[in-house]
């Protein structure tokens, strides 16, 4: 039988509720990864420049306005940006966002 490995015990140092902005911006940023046709939506925008909303719509076989609350979450949260483009919405990855995503996941 295989050895199974060492554990450790979990620290009983309680845990405070006091204000913690890393761990608020991480749920804020985890809440926008929190449906699979968001994380669809970031790997669909990862690598273009703009997409425009109905291309995405056109993608997702989903209700335009189902699709334009994923896109309001995404934005709200800060994964994505859009601008308005004539009559048209634009969407594409916000760097930034991603980014700090990327530094807060490394950290846990």
């Amino acid at each position: 039988m295989p050895k199974q490995p060492a554990t450790k015990k979990c620290d009983p140092t309680p845990i405070t509720l006091q204000h913690d902005p890393t761990a608020e911006e991480f749920a804020k940023l985890a809440w926008g990864l929190a449906h699979p046709v968001r994380v669809k939506i970031i790997r669909m925008l990862i690598g273009r420049e703009v997409c425009m909303c109905g291309d995405i719509v056109d993608r997702i076989p989903l209700a335009q306005s189902t699709v334009s609350q994923h896109l309001k979450i995404l934005k709200e949260c800060g994964l994505i940006q859009g601008e308005l483009e004539g009559q048209k919405m634009c969407y594409g990855i916000h760097p930034q966002g991603i980014k700090q995503l990327k530094k807060l996941i490394a950290g846990l």
